[in-house]
């Protein structure tokens, strides 16, 4: 065995959740999408909240199944890794870009998560790390906890173009 794979079970049950995808030549390393579109920009953010854009990213369980994959071709080939990279070297790369999506992903809803609160609740970036390092609970209840103890000045995303007529 290659990868330590500690649930399998676990990531068989997340990729059941995730929709297939049809083969992409652009994006061939990725089998499954979310089941959900991203809203447009102009959603509230608790919609895109409960849409769960900025939920944990489904190419870490994609990544982990590819490892799995990895690890059974390995045992075909009853530990003889110079075979296995040359019949199967695109099942490593594949993972390889699974897990460079996987890192991207995170940073941009991260960084989108971080930005919305601090225009949706006029925060700065030190009383949002403070709150996130001591909240535990789910996006969704992170959002209420902000909005009960913040001021909710119902900003909406700065539309670009001219502005309403008075």
């Amino acid at each position: 065995m290659i990868y330590d794979i500690s649930n399998p079970n676990l990531v068989l049950k997340e990729i059941k959740k995730l929709q297939p995808l049809n083969y992409n030549r652009f994006f061939w390393w990725r089998r499954w999408s979310r089941p959900t579109k991203d809203l447009p920009k102009s959603a509230t953010f608790l919609d895109r909240i409960k849409n769960g854009e900025f939920e944990f990213s489904h190419y870490y369980w994609q990544a982990i199944y590819c490892e799995m994959e990895i690890n059974e071709k390995y045992s075909l080939y009853k530990g003889d890794i110079q075979k296995l990279l040359e019949n199967d070297g695109v099942a490593f790369q594949r993972r390889k870009k699974l897990w460079e999506d996987f890192e991207k992903a995170e940073k941009e809803a991260m960084n989108s998560l971080r930005d919305n609160f601090m225009v949706q609740f006029e925060i700065t970036r030190d009383q949002y790390e403070e709150i996130i390092s001591e909240f535990d609970g789910t996006t969704e209840e992170l959002y209420y906890y902000i909005r009960k103890n913040f001021d909710h000045t119902g900003k909406t995303h700065k539309k670009r173009g001219r502005p309403p007529k008075k």
